[in-house]
C-alpha cells in the first residue's frame, strides 16, 4: 500500500461492516426520498418569511448553486478533456474499487469508478449554507449542519468516499452555496 494517508487510516476508522437495519439507513441516508420533508419544511419557512417570491428565488438559488456543485464534482471525477490541468491532482478510484485496501465493507453497487471530490457533499453543503442563511434560524442551520454529517458520513460508510473526497466536495459546496447565497439575496434584497 504505497497510497497509505490519514485519508485511508481515517476512512479503515469510519468504514465498517454494520448491522443490517444501518446499511439500509446509510443508503436512505444517501439517497433524496429520506429527505422530502425537510425539502417542504424549507419551502415552508421560506414562504412563511418571504413569499411566494423568495420561494421562487430560493429555488432558482438552490438550482444554480446545487447544479454548479455537481458540475464541479463531476469535472473532477471524470478523466475528461481537463484532466491537464490538475496534474498533480490525482483522480483515484472510489474506496469500493480500491485493491489495496482489503478490509472494505461495500454496501451498495452501481457507482462509478472514481470519486475524487464528493458530489453529495458538495450539494448537501450548497443546500446546507443557502437554506441556512435563507431561512435564518439557529436551530436550522444546526439541523441543516446534521444532515449534511450525515450524509457525508454515509459516504464513507457505502465506501463510495474517502474522507479527502468529502473535504473537497465539502469545499466545492461552501463556494457554490456560497454563490446561490449572492443571487437568493440580490433578488430577495437584503432581509
Amino acid at each position: 500500500m504505497n497510497n497509505v494517508t490519514w485519508d485511508w487510516a481515517l476512512f479503515d476508522v469510519l468504514n465498517f461492516d454494520g448491522p443490517a437495519w444501518l446499511d439500509s439507513l446509510m443508503v436512505a441516508i444517501s439517497g433524496v426520498a429520506m429527505w422530502i420533508p425537510l425539502y417542504l419544511l424549507i419551502i415552508y419557512m421560506i414562504w412563511r418569511r418571504y413569499s411566494w417570491r423568495g420561494v421562487v428565488a430560493l429555488l432558482v438559488a438552490v438550482g444554480v448553486a446545487m447544479g454548479a456543485a455537481d458540475i464541479i464534482a463531476g469535472i473532477f471525477k471524470h478523466s475528461g478533456p481537463l484532466k491537464h490541468l490538475w496534474e498533480s491532482f490525482p483522480v483515484r478510484l472510489r474506496p469500493m474499487f480500491t485493491e489495496a485496501l482489503t478490509d472494505v465493507s461495500v454496501v451498495s453497487t452501481g457507482h462509478g469508478l472514481y470519486g475524487t471530490v464528493s458530489a453529495h457533499a458538495a450539494t448537501i453543503v450548497s443546500l446546507a449554507l443557502l437554506s441556512s442563511v435563507a431561512v435564518g434560524r439557529r436551530w436550522f442551520t444546526v439541523v441543516m449542519i446534521v444532515v449534511a454529517i450525515l450524509v457525508c458520513y454515509s459516504r464513507i460508510y457505502l465506501a463510495c468516499h474517502f474522507p479527502q473526497d468529502i473535504l473537497l466536495g465539502t469545499v466545492v459546496g461552501l463556494v457554490a452555496g456560497g454563490a446561490g447565497v449572492w443571487l437568493f439575496r440580490r433578488v430577495v434584497g437584503g432581509k
